[in-house]
């Protein structure tokens, strides 16, 4: 970021149903064209949005700990800042001078890196900025950064979020993404009801229509609605959590996409600096997320 970027403040929590339907329309054929919806940029807007003081409620860390298979603790779970990351992804996906829609951009992957845990009923600020814009191999990907801070100042939380606009891109000499090991399951079933999408939603504002219902993912290209990757980054996440140091990185690649309702495997594997991990299908072993931890 440089000294040039225009840092704007997110009032309130952000996202929500007004927030989607301006993430729609550039997708929506003729509404696309009109003023204000029509993406004419080709670069990423030198652009920050920011929340300041946001309180760590304990009413929406438990709601979303039980969605996401988490004990119910005095301090937050590790990925649970990015509920207060993803508005500032929103709010700069949806600007104007942002080159891409907002739906149909696809989360690759995420690394989030945690400085120590965050207490509830702590404030904490975040700021988010979109970087990186670059050749995939199957279009453009970018990088959503987000820095989270302690009323101190000192900075608690950080993630990234690969993200791919697909189009053009470049076979040869495009990005690929990260390597991660692939990993066998070792014995954990997750039966994922229909409803998960909808309920994790509720908790983190994504409503994304991919994720809702079959009719609603179907307009999407979608056989039936899918499940959202970042809960299942943390439902693996609370699978490892007891072997999982307070300083830590995870970093994840989404692979194929759950199909709600659906039945999935998990596993997990010692490594030299860290854990080695993976959900899979349990019929064809086909990964659905990689990942992977190491101590800051």
């Amino acid at each position: 970021m440089g000294a040039s970027t225009e840092i704007r403040t997110l009032d309130g929590a952000g996202g929500g149903l007004g927030t989607m339907v301006r993430a729609a329309l550039p997708t929506l054929p003729g509404v696309n064209q009109l003023p204000g919806v029509r993406k004419t940029s080709r670069e990423l807007p030198d652009l920050a949005f920011r929340r300041e003081g946001v309180l760590v409620e304990r009413d929406h860390v438990d709601a979303y700990a039980k969605v996401c298979g988490f004990p119910i603790k005095d301090t937050a779970p590790l990925p649970y800042l990015h509920m207060i990351a993803f508005p500032l992804h929103m709010a700069i996906m949806t600007d104007q001078a942002f080159p891409f829609p907002a739906i149909g951009t696809v989360h690759l992957e995420n690394r989030i890196t945690q400085h120590r845990p965050v207490a509830i009923g702590e404030r904490v600020s975040a700021q988010a900025t979109a970087t990186n814009l670059r050749t995939h191999s199957k279009g453009r990907a970018f990088d959503m950064e987000v820095s989270i801070t302690a009323e101190d100042g000192s900075v608690i939380w950080e993630s990234t979020s690969t993200y791919l606009r697909v189009g053009k891109g470049d076979k040869e000499n495009g990005e690929r993404g990260i390597e991660l090991a692939p990993v066998a399951s070792g014995g954990a079933t997750w039966r994922l009801a229909g409803d998960l999408g909808r309920r994790y939603a509720a908790v983190s504002g994504d409503s994304n229509p991919i994720h809702l219902y079959p009719l609603t993912a179907k307009a999407f290209g979608f056989p039936r609605h899918i499940a959202h990757g970042m809960w299942t980054k943390a439902r693996a996440i609370a699978a490892m959590e007891n072997r999982l140091p307070d300083s830590v990185v995870v970093e994840v690649a989404f692979k194929k996409p759950i199909f709600l309702p659906s039945t999935v495997t998990f596993g997990a594997t010692a490594t030299e600096t860290g854990l080695d991990f993976a959900v899979n299908n349990p019929k064809s072993g086909a990964p659905h997320l990689l990942g992977r931890t190491r101590a800051v």
